[in-house]
């Protein structure tokens, strides 16, 4: 997975995520806007005809935590429901 860093502070991160779609943003928003710490979630995805950027970028606003470490905290949360989904697939086979 291919990450840009675009904008970092103390309390926002705006990072571009290459190769993704709305399948996982939307599941990687929903975990950030449910993470402790975290004001705000968002990501967009321009068209083509918009400048041509279509990777999308994700916006993390924090209340003063790292947003980089809450973005790695909602991504190993992304993978413990991953990992459960798996097992519980597994055991039901």
């Amino acid at each position: 997975m291919d990450l840009r860093v675009i904008d970092l502070s103390d309390e926002e991160l705006s990072i571009e995520i290459a190769d993704e779609d709305h399948t996982f943003m939307n599941v990687l928003k929903g975990t950030l806007l449910q993470t402790e710490g975290v004001e705000a979630a968002t990501y967009d995805m321009n068209p083509e005809q918009s400048g041509g950027q279509t990777d999308p970028i994700l916006t993390v606003k924090t209340d003063g935590e790292d947003p980089l470490e809450t973005l790695e905290d909602a991504a190993g949360q992304v993978k413990d429901k991953t990992d459960e989904l798996s097992d519980a697939v597994e055991a039901a086979a």
